[in-house]
């Protein structure tokens, strides 16, 4: 990062600091919102991840080399602005606990970003082929829909008290655009953003703002936990269903990671050159294709994460606490175009509608009429 940026130009001017709650304080999202909110000056307050499984050693690692940096900063006060607590967002009492622990530790709460979420692939047969992968489809929901329901529920007491807070919700492009692949993940999505869409009517009287931001699909997939069920194959093979699934996608992109090398081979690797049929790259062979539920980070490095997510925490530390905050905020051009494509579909969708309702209204055609009431 180019050592003469100021951080603090990306906030809206405020009288006093404000104190944030994060709800996935350890993800890359979570770590780099709450750097830039402690040199800035606020307060941050972060939930971590409740599972302690080692595929998580890579997130945990990053955010011990945070922690370091806080304390680095100790002069700065970074250390005494900040708190850490265990965050497993899918229990209501837990989120209550974990608002109730931030009013007491900073006084208030002036914003909440919930950015806790986790990626379920697989193509909705495969998804509903056991009872292990239709208890992942309700945990996907459990963590991306009703884990954020229970935050807010927890948080709007003290806003409303308060009359004044700003609720934001890290939400993607796929809340709008299905993905063929990710059913259930744009599923809960797309639930989320109905339920937020009608909760900012609510609490607008009280003075509470809700904003959502939806971001690129590489957001949302690789800077979390990504689960994927076991195929069924040839039937979702590309060889015979031509659907761009996103597993395909992964199997590709991951094994080209610079981290994932002695993890899942590279496409440059002997044994890739010696049989091209056993390429990691292939979707029968890759990491998301073996016959056993598979779960992992997407191991970016921490630079890699911070060129990523840098676009989206410019618009969340911009936004937040704002004044008149935008109800739903599209980051990057790549959403942008993704969802103009989108209405441009509707648009036409409902044109065909306006047509084809036009050839059945028999009822305004007065030549037809007439005729209708002698035979009657």
């Amino acid at each position: 990062m180019d050592p003469s940026f100021d951080s603090r130009a990306q906030f809206p001017s405020h009288n006093e600091p404000r104190v944030w709650v994060i709800t996935a304080g350890d993800s890359p999202i979570g770590i780099s919102v709450a750097r830039q909110v402690l040199a800035h000056g606020d307060y941050a307050f972060l939930g971590l991840a409740h599972t302690a499984l080692e595929r998580d050693e890579r997130r945990r690692r990053e955010f011990d080399a945070f922690l370091a940096e806080v304390e680095g900063h100790r002069a700065e006060g970074w250390e005494r602005r900040m708190k850490t607590v265990p965050l497993d967002i899918r229990m209501m009492g837990e989120c209550q606990a974990v608002i109730a622990d931030a009013v007491a530790t900073f006084g208030r709460v002036d914003i909440l970003l919930c950015c806790t979420s986790q990626a379920l692939i697989g193509t909705v047969e495969e998804l509903s082929a056991s009872t292990q992968t239709m208890n992942l489809v309700r945990d996907q929901f459990e963590i991306n829909y009703f884990g954020p329901l229970n935050i807010i529920k927890a948080v709007l007491p003290y806003m409303r008290r308060e009359r004044s807070g700003h609720v934001m919700i890290l939400s993607g492009i796929t809340a709008h655009i299905g993905t063929p692949g990710l059913g259930m993940y744009c599923a809960a999505g797309w639930a989320l953003e109905g339920f937020c869409d009608s909760l900012a009517y609510e609490i607008a009287p009280f003075n509470v703002k809700l904003t959502i931001f939806q971001c690129s699909i590489e957001i949302g997939i690789l800077t979390n936990l990504v689960t994927s069920v076991p195929p069924i194959f040839p039937a979702y093979s590309p060889a015979n269903n031509q659907a761009p699934l996103f597993r395909g996608i992964l199997n590709h992109l991951v094994p080209q990671l610079p981290d994932a090398a002695g993890s899942y081979g590279s496409p440059a690797s002997p044994s890739a050159t010696r049989d091209e049929s056993a390429r990691v790259s292939s979707i029968e062979n890759g990491p998301f294709s073996a016959p056993e539920v598979v779960s992992m980070h997407p191991p970016l490095s921490s630079a890699h994460l911070e060129v990523l997510v840098s676009e989206t925490v410019y618009a969340i530390t911009s936004i937040g606490g704002h004044e008149n905050p935008p109800s739903r905020h599209i980051v990057g051009q790549e959403g942008v175009a993704s969802i103009k494509e989108k209405l441009k579909t509707v648009s036409e969708e409902l044109e065909d509608f306006i047509q084809a309702s036009f050839a059945v209204d028999v009822g305004a055609d007065s030549d037809i009429m007439p005729g209708m009431n002698e035979g009657s």
